[in-house]
């Protein structure tokens, strides 16, 4: 489901490394999305986090585009979608 469409269906955003893994280890988040042109380094724990839940991130190709997909002007490397 696009993530525009997901904010209608009840559902939050949350964008970056940092939101995106606080809301894996309270297991709120619904999908988790990746941009492949992301240092391993700040991804890795993200990534650790979705084998470790269970869920299959979705990659994106740029942080860029990544960042416009939820709404935002700036580049980043992870984020999420979670429950209100």
């Amino acid at each position: 489901m696009p993530v525009d469409e997901q904010k209608n269906k009840g559902w939050q955003k949350v964008v970056g490394t940092k939101e995106t893994i606080k809301a894996l280890e309270t297991g709120e988040a619904h999908q988790v999305f990746i941009a492949s042109d992301a240092e391993y380094r700040v991804i890795r724990p993200v990534v650790a986090l979705c084998e470790a839940k269970n869920i299959e991130p979705e990659y994106v190709d740029t942080m860029l585009q990544l960042g416009k997909m939820f709404g935002i002007k700036v580049k980043a490397a992870t984020a999420a979608t979670k429950e209100y």
